[in-house]
C-alpha cells in the first residue's frame, strides 16, 4: 500500500486516472483478443461471464462508491444522503438519455432488437456502441476517485480507486470478448472481431481523465459525482446485463457468475480500500 501512495503522489491524479483506465482498456483487448484463439464459446459461459460482469459493477456501485459518498457528505440524518441521493439518480438518467438518443445493440440481442433512433449502421457499430454507453461511468468512477484521494477526502483513498479500477479491469476482460466473439462467429475475420471488441473501452481513459479534472476543480461535486457513477452503472445493469443474460436456459450459471463478481469486488475494495 505504501507503493502505490508513494506513486500517486509521484504522478499527480490526472496521470492516475489515466493510467488506471488504460489499465482497464487493455484489459477489453486483452479479452478481445481471444477470438485468435477460439472461434465460439458454450452460451453458458458466455452467460455465466455477463452474469460475472454485473455482479463486478454493483458490487463497485456501493463499496466503492455510493458508501464513500455518503460518508464524506455533511450533515445527519436524511441532510446526509442528499448529496448521493441526487447524484444517483441523475447518473441514472444520463444513461437513460444515452440510452434513448443512440442507436445501440445489446450482445445476445437480434439486429431488429437494436435500440435508440432507427439508423442503417452495421451489428458490428451497434455492438460497440451499446458497450460504449456503460464503459463511461466506469471510466468516470475511476478518475473521481483518484480525484478525490488527490484531495485527502474521507472515503477517497488510493487503494479504493486502484482497487476500483482492478475490478472493473477484470469485468473489462470477459466484456471485450462478450463484442469480439458474436463478431468472429457471424464471419468477421479475428483481426477485425478484436478491433471492435477493445473500441468499446476506449472511452474509458478519456471519461477517467475528465472525472479526475473535475473533483479536483470543484471539489464539493466529489459525493455527487461518486453517486453519479453508481446511478450510471445500476442502470447498465439492470437495463442491459442481466436482460442479456436470461434469454437462454443458463441463468444459473449467469446467477453464480453475478454472486462471484460481487464477491470478488467486494473483497478487493474492503481488502485495499
Amino acid at each position: 500500500m505504501h507503493d502505490l501512495i508513494a506513486w500517486f503522489e509521484s504522478v499527480g491524479a490526472v496521470q492516475a486516472a489515466l493510467a488506471a483506465t488504460l489499465f482497464t482498456w487493455f484489459m477489453t483487448a486483452l479479452g478481445a483478443s481471444l477470438v485468435f484463439v477460439f472461434r465460439e464459446m458454450k452460451r453458458k459461459w458466455f452467460d455465466s461471464m455477463l452474469g460475472f460482469t454485473g455482479g463486478v459493477m454493483v458490487a463497485a456501485s456501493f463499496w466503492s462508491l455510493l458508501a464513500p459518498a455518503i460518508e464524506m457528505s455533511e450533515g445527519s440524518g436524511f441532510a446526509k444522503v442528499y448529496p448521493a441521493a441526487i447524484g444517483f439518480g441523475l447518473g441514472a438518467l444520463f444513461i437513460y438519455a444515452l440510452d434513448k438518443l443512440t442507436p445501440h445493440l445489446h450482445i445476445n440481442f437480434r439486429k431488429d432488437e437494436a435500440e435508440g433512433p432507427a439508423t442503417d449502421w452495421h451489428r458490428s457499430t451497434l455492438l460497440v456502441l451499446a458497450i460504449t454507453l456503460h464503459n463511461i461511468p466506469e471510466g468516470l468512477a475511476v478518475g473521481v476517485l483518484f480525484g478525490g484521494a488527490a484531495l485527502g477526502l474521507d472515503g477517497a483513498t488510493v487503494g479504493a480507486a486502484v482497487a476500483l479500477a482492478i475490478g472493473i479491469g477484470i469485468q473489462n476482460f470477459p466484456e471485450g470478448l462478450a463484442v469480439s466473439m458474436p463478431l468472429r462467429r457471424q464471419g468477421v475475420s479475428a483481426g477485425r472481431s478484436m478491433w471492435f471488441g477493445q473500441l468499446s473501452a476506449v472511452v474509458e481513459p478519456v471519461a477517467g481523465v475528465i472525472g479526475a479534472l473535475a473533483v479536483m476543480q470543484m471539489q464539493a461535486i466529489l459525493p455527487y459525482a461518486l453517486a453519479f457513477a453508481a446511478g450510471a452503472m445500476i442502470y447498465v445493469v439492470v437495463e442491459e446485463v442481466i436482460p442479456e443474460t436470461q434469454r437462454d436456459k443458463y441463468t444459473d450459471f449467469a446467477t453464480l457468475g453475478f454472486i462471484g463478481g460481487f464477491l470478488v469486488m467486494m473483497s478487493l475494495d474492503v481488502g485495499l480500500g
